[in-house]
């Protein structure tokens, strides 16, 4: 298998699946227990919170730990628009057409019950918001900005400084979506740039099932699931081996980090890939930025395919990508991102992602060019015998 859809998940680290072994079989306690086994399993717990803090230059005490990466944008939203004094005069959310949909579906809601005012920033053809246009949106009922730092489907980096500054002048709060982020380039909300970070273990090599939200000491969050677990911030029971993974996993993601060269060569395999991909298919729309996007992601169109069948003969090559994200996959249109995008219907139709991780290899990528290459003309060859009927 040539695994290339890394945005969606990651592979656990040997070191992640070793770690959480170890707690399951020794570790395996509740947490709140005050007896010397729940406390182990306390330690164990608090360990990972001051590995997955260190990863973003947080405090310990200020992550909260969730059942994955929607609920922590749950919490983070909810709890936020929950906690605001605006929220008894139409509230209004200021996000962009072009969230995950986490975020999406969330506002949308929110929106649809009455509950708030969503105002969508307009992006670019590259699903890049405008930081310009904010201004104009920005006024006294705003109870809370949501970006994400790094878009899921194409890779390109969002204006979260500029954001961040309009939204610190107006004392807004200023939520970030770090998935696509945190884990693959450096983080640090020591200084405080935005009011809460959540982000997910599996996408950097650890475990599904453990979501992460970073609130600034002082931040008003409403728990969204009510109990005693997490400081009270967030109910139920907490699913320790989850937390050490994760711990694990922010432990290894640090110290992968500290090498620039790391990145570095990642990003050359990516220009590589996409270098390999002009060569078999010179008509090829891509889709994301030069510049200002995350190392590991391209997003490339081939006008006249459909994604889904291009997906479908890769899969049967052994090489792994996604049309749009994975939680739309299945779905014949494009996604809401590429419709954001505005492309043109048979380029968007046949966009495809290919997200890379720290272990892809350059004879992978290789492979995976070649194979794509014999796909398309494949596919092509059949669409030109369905035309002559």
């Amino acid at each position: 298998m040539i695994y290339l859809d890394s945005n969606a998940t990651t592979r656990p680290s040997a070191g992640v699946i070793e770690a959480m072994t170890r707690c399951l079989r020794d570790a395996w306690c509740n947490p709140s227990s005050m007896h010397r086994a729940g406390q182990q399993a306390r330690a164990a717990m608090e360990n990972a919170r001051r590995d997955v803090a260190a990863l973003i230059g947080a405090k310990p005490r200020e992550i909260t730990f969730t059942g994955s990466g929607t609920e922590a944008i749950d919490l983070a939203i909810r709890g936020l628009l929950e906690a605001s004094p605006k929220r008894a005069a139409n509230p209004v959310i200021i996000t962009t057409p072009v969230e995950h949909s986490a975020v999406r579906e969330l506002t949308r809601r929110l929106g649809r019950d009455a509950r708030a005012e969503v105002r969508l920033l307009p992006v670019d053809r590259f699903a890049r918001a405008s930081a310009a246009a904010l201004d104009a949106m920005l006024d006294e009922r705003v109870a809370l900005v949501s970006m994400q730092w790094a878009n899921n489907e194409n890779g390109a980096i969002q204006p979260v400084m500029e954001v961040s500054r309009a939204c610190k002048a107006r004392s807004i709060p200023f939520h970030v979506d770090g998935t696509q982020w945190v884990g693959k380039l450096p983080c640090d909300v020591s200084g405080g740039w935005c009011d809460v970070l959540t982000f997910s273990a599996h996408k950097f090599h650890g475990p599904k099932g453990v979501g992460m939200v970073w609130a600034a000491r002082g931040t008003a969050l409403r728990p969204t699931i009510l109990g005693s677990q997490e400081l009270g911030r967030r109910g139920g029971t907490e699913n320790v081996p989850g937390i050490v993974g994760a711990g694990e996993a922010a432990k290894e993601a640090r110290a992968w980090l500290a090498d620039e060269s790391a990145r570095a060569k990642g990003a050359a395999l990516r220009d590589l890939f996409e270098s390999l991909v002009r060569g078999v298919a010179p008509d090829a729309a891509f889709n994301s930025p030069e510049a200002g996007r995350v190392w590991n992601t391209t997003n490339i169109s081939f006008p006249g395919l459909e994604s889904e069948a291009i997906l479908l003969l890769l899969s049967e090559r052994g090489v792994c990508a996604s049309a749009g994200s994975a939680c739309s996959s299945g779905a014949l249109e494009p996604s809401a991102v590429i419709k954001a995008m505005n492309l043109p219907e048979d380029v968007a139709h046949g966009a495809v992602r290919f997200s890379l991780c720290k272990d892809t290899t350059e004879a992978e990528v290789r492979e995976a060019a070649k194979i794509l290459g014999e796909v398309l003309a494949r596919l092509k060859a059949s669409w030109s015998a369905v035309e002559r009927g």
